[in-house]
């Protein structure tokens, strides 16, 4: 069995399994544990030897800028790879983790391909990659590899669609509450105003538009694009609010995929987006946007 040891980090369960399966799958042998926050991960860290940590940036308790500092002050810890998981690729925020000795990163969402080829450049630079390569199979499931439910399932389930939601868009964000079957009259233009938000998945960036929004999850409009998202895929919500532009980044996953307009050729998706973070701060932003009531501008398919 693989000596090779690796510690994942973060507080949302879905990313934490999501890791966990891809290298199990990859590399049978490999030992793993978790922890939830950065607090837990020192615990673990103090008493236990570990060749690699995965870690979330944003989390309670401890954050992995500080795991990641608390690290390199520690002589037996100084050396150990360390990759940050994370939705944060902007310039500032990548400096300041460089300038903290981490090793690499990995950009939220991610594929299990581009997790397991970081993985191994880190083990590789510690000389313990061809342990683990001894146990691993000859050829990667392409589909695996660029598919999160595949991660989560062995590739047994099939994906089902959910019948078609009706073709209108709801004027105001509504909280936590699924839609009425009434919807007010649509008016033309295309998305817009401040119910917009970026939605990153694994086959690319697309803009979108918040048709509602609770606690547990948004619900977006997308336009269709030629590769289709998967339910199971891990995403990143960027939503800018508030007049200082203040960037939130929600972490998850997509729940339910469904045709926006009732016919096979629907130029739209509807998408049940669920968040994965448990940190009190991004619960908090969440809140404020719901009490807000931000109005959205009606949305016309096809405008």
């Amino acid at each position: 069995m693989s000596k090779v040891s690796v510690l994942v980090v973060d507080d949302a369960p879905f990313i934490r399994d999501l890791v966990k399966k891809g290298l199990r799958n990859y590399f049978p042998g490999i030992h793993i544990d978790d922890a939830v926050n950065g607090r837990k991960a020192q615990t673990l860290l103090e008493r236990e030897t570990f060749d690699l940590v995965l870690c979330d940036w944003e989390m309670p308790e401890m954050s992995g800028l500080e795991l990641l500092a608390w690290c390199r002050t520690q002589d037996n810890l100084k050396a150990m790879p360390f990759i940050m998981v994370t939705s944060r690729g902007d310039k500032e925020n990548v400096v300041q983790a460089i300038q903290a000795g981490v090793t690499d990163f990995i950009g939220k969402p991610f594929t299990n391909e581009q997790l397991l080829t970081k993985v191994k450049k880190a083990l590789a630079k510690i000389g313990k990659l061809d342990t683990l390569l001894a146990s691993a199979p000859t050829k990667m499931n392409s589909a695996f590899a660029n598919d999160s439910l595949s991660a989560l399932t062995g590739g047994k389930t099939e994906v089902v669609r959910q019948p078609a939601a009706p073709a209108a868009v709801p004027g105001l964000l509504n909280a936590g509450a699924r839609p009425a079957p009434a919807f007010a009259p649509a008016t033309a233009g295309a998305p817009a105003g401040r119910g917009q938000g970026q939605l990153r998945l694994p086959s690319g960036t697309q803009q979108c538009v918040i048709k509602a929004l609770s606690l547990k999850e948004a619900l977006l409009v997308v336009r269709r694009a030629d590769v289709l998202p998967q339910i199971l895929d891990s995403a990143v919500l960027d939503l800018e609010q508030g007049d200082n532009a203040e960037v939130a980044r929600l972490n998850g996953y997509l729940h339910a995929i469904v045709a926006y307009e009732q016919k096979p050729d629907s130029d739209w998706l509807q998408l049940t987006f669920r968040f994965v973070d448990q940190d009190a701060q991004k619960l908090d932003y969440i809140s404020r946007l719901i009490a807000r009531g931000t109005a959205l501008k009606h949305f016309v398919p096809g405008a």
